[in-house]
C-alpha cells in the first residue's frame, strides 16, 4: 500500500509540473505571438501618432536600398534582444505607453515634430546597439576617407563621449529632404546672379544697403541713434538670472546694425570667395581684426553636410559657424567695403535690441505668460516677434516671419543666438560703472557671449536682458577631425550672428 501510495503522490507531482510547464509554454507561446503581433511595421503604424513619420519611413534608406531588405520599426527603435530580454520588453512598454498615452490626451497639431526629429530627440528613441547589429562593419568597401575618420573617431569615443550614430545618420530611418552628412565640395550656389561693383556709399547717418563689390551679398543696415539705457535687468523680473545685474546705466554712441541675422546667402558669398583647406590660426584672426594694412583672409574650410540642417538656406540666418568663423567673416566685409564691420558689444547689442524700451522684451507682455507651464500660455503677442520653443516649428525662420523691433531690427530676440565680441563673465557688470561709455567685456576669457536665444529656447531665455555665452569643446563633441574645426561646430545648430559697422569719421562730427 505505501508504494501505490508513493506511485500516486509521484503522479500526481509529475502531472503538476507537466501542467506547469505545459501552461508555461502556453505562456510564452502567447508572448511570442504578442511579441511578434506588436512588433510588425503595420501594428506600429496603426497606433502611430506621427502618420507623416511612417511616410518618410517609406522613403528612407532603411526601405529604399540595393539590396532589397527592409529594415523594420522595431529593429531600430527596441535595443536587440540580444542585448537583454528584459531592456528590450522595458523598451517596447514605454514606447507603446508613451504613443497610446499620447493618442488618448494630446492634440497632435500642437507637437513639434520638427523638433522630435532633431538628433538630441532622436539618440533618445535609437540605440547605436540597434544601429551596430546591422551595421558590424564600419568601414565597408568604398567608404571615403572622411567616412574612415569619423567612424574611427567612433569607435574610440562612443562610450565615453555617449556618441550617437544618429547625430550623423539621422537621414538613415526617416528621409529629410535636403539631408546630407558628407562634406561639403567646391563652391556653393548662393541663388543670385547679381555682382556688385561696388561698396554702398554712405553719406548721411541713414539706413543703407552694404553691396559687397565681386558678390551678389547686399546688407541692409539700420542706423542706431546713441543714447542711455540701463543695461541687465532689475530683481524682480521673471527668470532674471543673477549674471543680468547689477543693472548699470551706460552710454552707447551711434551704430548700424544689420536689419537680420546674417543670411546663408550673404555667408555663402563669403565662403565662395575665401574657402581653404588651410587654418589660420584664430589668436592671428583676432590680432588683424584691430589692424588696418591686411589684404586678404582665409576663409572656412568645408564643412562636413550643409549645415543648414536641410531647412533650406537663401534668407534664413546662417548657423553652426564658430565665433571665429563670425571674426573672420566681419574682417572680409571690412576689406571688401573699405568700412570697419565686427560683431556687436554686448552693450550695444542689449542697447539695440531693446529699442528704446526697458520692459522684459521690447513688447508688451509678462514672460511668465508666454513660458510653457501647467496652464496653456498666450502666445498672441510674442508670436508677432520672437521665434521661440512655442512659435517655431523646431527650426529657425526666415525674417519675414517676425515684425521688426522700434529700431527696424528682425529677430534680436529668437531664431538664433548671437555671438557678441565680448567675453563673457557672470560678474561682468558688477566691473562697470554708472554713466560709461561704450563699455567692453573682460580683456580675457575662455567664452564669448551669445545674446537672444534661438528658435528652442523657452520664453526666459529670449529676454532682451537674458545672457549666455558659448559651449566651445561641448559644441564640438562629436566632430571628428582632429585637430577639430576652427570654423564649424558639429554639436549646436541655434547659433548665428549679425553685423555691426562703426560710424566713418566724415560721419561722426555731423
Amino acid at each position: 500500500m505505501s508504494n501505490f501510495g508513493d506511485m500516486k503522490k509521484s503522479s500526481k507531482i509529475f502531472g503538476v509540473i507537466l501542467a506547469c510547464i505545459v501552461l508555461g509554454g502556453c505562456v510564452a507561446l502567447a508572448i511570442i505571438s504578442a511579441d511578434t503581433a506588436t512588433s510588425t511595421n503595420s501594428y506600429c503604424m496603426s497606433c502611430h501618432y506621427h502618420s507623416e513619420a511612417d511616410a518618410l519611413w517609406m522613403q528612407g534608406s532603411h526601405y529604399i536600398n540595393e539590396s532589397g531588405v527592409v529594415t523594420d520599426c522595431a529593429a531600430c527603435h527596441l535595443p536587440p534582444k540580444e542585448a537583454g530580454v528584459l531592456p528590450y520588453y522595458m523598451a517596447k512598454a514605454k514606447m507603446g505607453s508613451k504613443d497610446i498615452w499620447a493618442k488618448l490626451t494630446k492634440d497632435k497639431d500642437q507637437i513639434d515634430w520638427a523638433a522630435k526629429r532633431e538628433p538630441q530627440y532622436a539618440s533618445k528613441l535609437v540605440s547605436n546597439a540597434s544601429c551596430l547589429k546591422c551595421h558590424a562593419n564600419l568601414y565597408p568597401e568604398g567608404i571615403s576617407d572622411d567616412g574612415v575618420a569619423a567612424h574611427l573617431y567612433f569607435d574610440e569615443n562612443a562610450e565615453k563621449m555617449s556618441l550617437s550614430c544618429v547625430s550623423c545618420h539621422l537621414n538613415a530611418g526617416h528621409y529629410i529632404e535636403g539631408y546630407s552628412h558628407g562634406k561639403v565640395k567646391g563652391t556653393v550656389d548662393t541663388g543670385s546672379s547679381i555682382k556688385y561693383e561696388s561698396a554702398a556709399e554712405v553719406t548721411a547717418f541713414e539706413n543703407f544697403t552694404e553691396t559687397v563689390p565681386g558678390t551678389g551679398a547686399a546688407i541692409n543696415m539700420i542706423a542706431i541713434p546713441g543714447g542711455e539705457f540701463l543695461l541687465g535687468s532689475p530683481e524682480k523680473e521673471p527668470f532674471r538670472a543673477k549674471d543680468e545685474g547689477p543693472q548699470k546705466r551706460v552710454r552707447i554712441s551711434p551704430f548700424f546694425m544689420a536689419e537680420t541675422e546674417i543670411t546663408w546667402q550673404q555667408f555663402w558669398n563669403f565662403y565662395n570667395e575665401t574657402m581653404s583647406e588651410g587654418r589660420t590660426p584664430p589668436s592671428k584672426i583676432y590680432e588683424l581684426n584691430s589692424r588696418e594694412d591686411i589684404d586678404a583672409v582665409s576663409g572656412p574650410t568645408p564643412p562636413f553636410g550643409f549645415p543648414d540642417q536641410g531647412w533650406g538656406m537663401g534668407e534664413r540666418p546662417a548657423i553652426t559657424m564658430t565665433h571665429y568663423a563670425a571674426e573672420t567673416f566681419c574682417q572680409w566685409l571690412s576689406l571688401k567695403t573699405g568700412r570697419k564691420y565686427r560683431l556687436p558689444t554686448e552693450a550695444e547689442w542689449e542697447y539695440a535690441a531693446r529699442g528704446g524700451t526697458s520692459g522684459a522684451y521690447f513688447f508688451e507682455g509678462n514672460p511668465k505668460k508666454f513660458e510653457r507651464s501647467f496652464f496653456k500660455p498666450d502666445t498672441t503677442n510674442i508670436a508677432s516677434y520672437v521665434v521661440y520653443s512655442l512659435t517655431s516649428p523646431g527650426r529657425t525662420q526666415e525674417p519675414s516671419f517676425v515684425k521688426a523691433n522700434p529700431f527696424g531690427l528682425k529677430n534680436m530676440l529668437g531664431n538664433v543666438m548671437e555671438y557678441c565680441q565680448d567675453y563673457y563673465s557672470p560678474d561682468a557688470y558688477s566691473l562697470i560703472s554708472d554713466g560709461v561709455l561704450d563699455p567692453k567685456g573682460p580683456e580675457t576669457g575662455d567664452e564669448y557671449v551669445v545674446r537672444g536665444g534661438s528658435y528652442a529656447d523657452g520664453a526666459s531665455r529670449v529676454r532682451c536682458a537674458a545672457r549666455d555665452h558659448t559651449l566651445h569643446d561641448a559644441w564640438l563633441r562629436t566632430d571628428p577631425q582632429n585637430p577639430k574645426s576652427i570654423w564649424w561646430y558639429s554639436d549646436i545648430k541655434g547659433i548665428g550672428f549679425r553685423v555691426v559697422c562703426e560710424l566713418p569719421e566724415e560721419l561722426k562730427n555731423i
